[in-house]
């Protein structure tokens, strides 16, 4: 990783945006004791006690994979 790395930060909406997933699905993706978990979707990082947001890069890389999986 290069050191000087720019990181945009998307808040839930622009998740919820890029991958037309539903607030409920992200979040059961992300809970490793709902069966909807999925190891693979970007962990959200704590922007404030009371926000959270995620990389853009690993949220357009878990996508691109989705893609390349159904292509296979």
């Amino acid at each position: 990783h290069e050191t000087n790395q720019q990181y945009k930060i998307l808040r839930l909406k622009q998740v919820i945006d890029l991958t037309g997933l539903s607030r409920s699905t992200i979040y059961d993706l992300l809970n490793a004791k709902s069966t909807r978990h999925d190891s693979t979707f970007p962990k959200s990082i704590k922007l404030t006690e009371c926000t959270v947001g995620w990389v853009e890069r690993e949220v357009h890389e878990w996508i691109e994979s989705r893609v390349a999986k159904s292509r296979v």
